[in-house]
């Protein structure tokens, strides 16, 4: 489970705790870094063996520095997305490709209008779907990612509710990608980029619980003191449905990438597994 450090990481506290690797960074910018520097050399990696790399990726403002690596690396450092497929987490339901608060939007600004990526080898969930076929097209695909091999590596964050994508407190940890209805912690946090709580969407399709613990490695971002309540509960608390990203103390290469005010509650005792 360890990583080895990169340029980037001076002064990184490391231990383990419930089965999660964390690693506490003085700047939100380094964790990004690090985690860039994880996914340039998966990329390289695959593509030395003649093999696809099948990322899942998040959005919202945690990842955006990670994509804007990820970016330098490709221009500066010649990263080809070449053999690259991703898969998104999650969209909001309904919601047009096109439209401002699109994640179909934001992972183009974002990310892949920048890099050599395929277009055929993205995946996000399609906010256009009718009501009535949107069960069948989440079977569909899950059945794309079993397809591809699996995801080698997922990036999360994290909501204030615990959910990992939009898997909302009462998510079962077998859960699949499914059609959610959002709660009202989570619509709160995204009216501002609806122009209010009355036009925040009330439903999203997100990968499930259980396709996220599928990843072969998941690294979580989480920056900022509005994130250490959760943070503290989804490290140190039991496994509960009312936090869903305590699912993540059951897989085997699972590593919280966190700044100082994000992993402000937390407590690193004498049980802990020391990492350096």
């Amino acid at each position: 489970m360890s990583i080895q450090p990169t340029e980037n990481e001076v002064n990184v506290a490391e231990w383990i705790r419930n089965g999660i690797e964390i690693r506490v960074f003085a700047e939100d910018l380094d964790a990004s870094k690090s985690v860039a520097a994880e996914i340039a050399n998966l990329i390289r990696q695959r593509a030395a063996d003649g093999e696809q790399c099948v990322l899942g990726l998040a959005t919202g403002s945690t990842p955006i520095q990670v994509y804007r690596e990820l970016i330098r690396l490709h221009r500066e450092e010649q990263l080809s997305w070449q053999n690259v497929v991703t898969f998104n987490l999650d969209e909001y339901f309904p919601m047009q490709p096109c439209a401002a608060q699109s994640y179909v939007r934001f992972m183009n600004e974002q990310l892949f209008d920048h890099v050599d990526i395929r277009r055929e080898n993205i995946h996000i969930p399609d906010g256009t779907v009718s009501s009535e076929s949107v069960n069948d097209y989440c079977q569909r695909y899950e059945n794309l990612i079993e397809a591809a091999g699996g995801i080698d590596l997922q990036l999360l964050g994290i909501g204030r509710t615990g959910h990992v994508g939009f898997n909302e407190p009462g998510s079962e940890r077998a859960s699949i990608t499914r059609l959610v209805r959002l709660s009202e912690i989570t619509r709160t946090d995204a009216a501002k980029d609806f122009g209010g709580l009355e036009n925040a969407p009330r439903l999203a399709i997100t990968m499930g619980v259980g396709t996220i613990l599928r990843s072969r490695r998941i690294r979580l971002l989480a920056f900022g003191e509005h994130k250490a309540a959760i943070v503290e509960r989804s490290v140190q608390g039991e496994i509960s449905n009312s936090v869903p990203a305590t699912y993540l103390h059951d897989h085997r290469d699972v590593t919280f990438l966190l700044d100082a005010a994000a992993a402000s509650k937390l407590n690193h005792t004498h049980s802990d597994v020391s990492m350096r």
